[in-house]
């Protein structure tokens, strides 16, 4: 993680190219909070006076990067995270490369996020905080299947590449006979070692294009995957607000469920997160 007075560095490769330094990708982690930017004092990240100086330093940061490099990624800078993966691999948290170590460890890549110019504090940030929630879901789902599901999708074994198929499908379905709006989706599978959570919010245009942050897709596919994979419990919860400008501005809330036994979601009565549901329609009966 580059301190605020450096000018931005390249921290991994890509493919090369043409234009800017495509050639190159910068990567940086990013303190999401005062309570963590307090807890990084002592390893002397940055010289910024509080956590709101630092971000404002992070956005100059940022942009400088986008106009030098061809990519741009960034995670959260979790102090527990970093102090615990210094101790395993025996680093100094105060030196750079421990920073870079930890910035591109192969495990966590899953929580890096493209960079593309959004605001930072009220926008970016949180997709961090949720992105490094939703890296380490994933790593408890791969390892409850054998290391298979981060890898390759051609190299998938076939009855695992039959279940993530039938996961899409049944998301798909899902959101299809959903219609227009905007929803909140929770799943929860009951899985050895601790119940796997995704959540995810879903705008769904009346011209049937659906707009889902890519990785909150990958997870919640990645949940239903190993859910129906290793046949564990779970439910599906989808609420929200449904109706868009074409229909006259008719909007109406609704909150539909479904439950699994391990082999499929039919409709039920849940509640999750706070949030009553009735049955869901018939995954069958949307095309």
């Amino acid at each position: 993680m580059p301190r605020n007075s450096r000018t931005p560095r390249s921290s991994r490769c890509t493919s090369p190219g043409s234009g800017r330094r495509p050639e190159e990708a910068f990567v940086t982690g990013i303190l999401a909070c005062p309570e963590d930017f307090e807890r990084a004092r002592p390893w002397g990240l940055t010289d910024a006076a509080d956590h709101a100086a630092y971000l404002v330093d992070t956005a100059a940061l940022l942009a400088e990067a986008r106009r030098v490099f061809g990519t741009v990624q960034a995670r959260m800078f979790h102090p527990g995270d970093f102090a615990d993966f210094c101790l395993l691999h025996g680093l100094d948290p105060a030196e750079q490369q421990a920073r870079d170590r930890y910035l591109v460890n192969p495990p966590l890549q899953t929580q890096l996020l493209p960079y593309q110019g959004e605001e930072l504090a009220d926008d970016f940030l949180p997709r961090l905080v949720r992105a490094r929630e939703s890296g380490l879901t994933l790593r408890h789902a791969d390892l409850l299947l054998d290391g298979a599901l981060c890898g390759p999708q051609e190299q998938l074994p076939p009855r695992l590449r039959q279940a993530h198929d039938q996961a899409s499908e049944v998301f798909r379905r899902m959101l299809v006979g959903a219609g227009a709006g905007t929803f909140q989706f929770h799943l929860v599978v009951d899985a050895p070692g601790g119940r796997l959570q995704a959540d995810a919010r879903v705008l769904h245009w009346d011209d049937g294009v659906v707009r889902i942050h890519d990785e909150d897709l990958d997870l919640v596919c990645a949940v239903l995957c190993v859910g129906l994979a290793r046949e564990l419990p779970g439910a599906a919860l989808l609420h929200g607000s449904q109706g868009s400008a074409g229909s006259c501005g008719e909007y109406r809330q609704v909150a539909w469920a479904w439950q699994s036994t391990g082999f499929g979601y039919t409709p039920a009565a849940v509640e999750l997160d706070g949030v009553e549901a009735r049955p869901g329609f018939s995954l069958g009966s949307v095309c």
